[in-house]
């Protein structure tokens, strides 16, 4: 759900929202490639690992693993526009747990389909032993590769993506344009949240059910000190979140709206 609007699943949802919903869906369809409109109508196959919506081959795309600058100096997978020019915007694309798996791979051409610079750093790369996500299902081996990470340098990683996408097109650190947002899913939505805290980088951040709490377990009132990090917000922010989600509380996502 969107915290704009936040929806108890329920209860039905209103009239007027259906229709704004059915707009805002209409339009974008209206604006989306053929391959990704077909790709999204047959969505039988969501939920679990599915075909690609864009191929990797997609003759409209340039498409590979780069290495970001220094000193993050990892890989990355990343996917833009044949022609992209210097005002074209960007994305960053935060890995869940799972890694930069088949889905993170297929959400980065998305974003490049639809016009972006999109890059997803590899952020397990410097780690031991990284199992291969495509499609898996077990999530404690990602478990153990997660508690590893350190999060000053994965914050740099998701600069240095911001920086690779800017020495794309020949822009300065912190140029502008192009604008860059940070997009993050579970546990890369709780990275993203971060940047868009800490990080001059961006001008935009969208999370897909990252935690919300800091400092704090799920248990209990949210305190004021699990939120204080909400003053400090500089960029526009989306959150998508689950009405029935007992990780990542709806009461919690309210709290933070507020």
């Amino acid at each position: 759900m969107n915290m704009s609007e936040q929806i108890d699943p329920v209860n039905a949802t209103a009239l007027d929202l259906n229709r704004k919903t059915f707009i805002g869906i209409s339009a974008g369809a209206a604006a989306a490639t053929s391959t990704i409109a077909s790709a999204l109508a047959d969505d039988t196959g969501f939920g679990k690992p599915h075909p690609p919506i864009v191929p990797d081959d997609d003759p409209a795309l340039i498409t590979g693993r780069f290495m970001l600058p220094a000193p993050s100096s990892i890989p990355a997978y990343a996917a833009y526009p044949r022609d992209a020019t210097g005002k074209t915007p960007g994305v960053v694309v935060t890995q869940a747990i799972w890694g930069v798996d088949a889905n993170i791979r297929d959400i980065v051409r998305r974003l490049a389909k639809q016009g972006y610079f999109a890059i997803a750093p590899e952020l397990y790369a410097r780690l031991t032993n990284v199992p291969n996500g495509d499609g898996a299902t077990d999530y404690k081996p990602f478990s153990a590769l997660a508690q590893q990470l350190v999060d000053a340098q994965v914050d740099g990683d998701l600069a240095a993506g911001a920086t690779w996408i800017r020495q794309r097109v020949g822009a300065a650190e912190l140029q502008r344009p192009p604008k860059i947002g940070v997009m993050g899913f579970c546990m890369g939505g709780n990275i993203a949240l971060r940047a868009a805290v800490d990080d001059a980088n961006f001008n935009a951040a969208a999370i897909f059910y990252g935690k919300v709490r800091w400092g704090q377990t799920n248990d209990g009132p949210m305190t004021d000190m699990a939120l204080a990090w909400t003053d400090r917000v500089r960029v526009p922010l989306m959150g998508s979140f689950g009405g029935r989600d007992t990780s990542i509380l709806p009461a919690d996502v309210r709290e933070m709206a507020k």
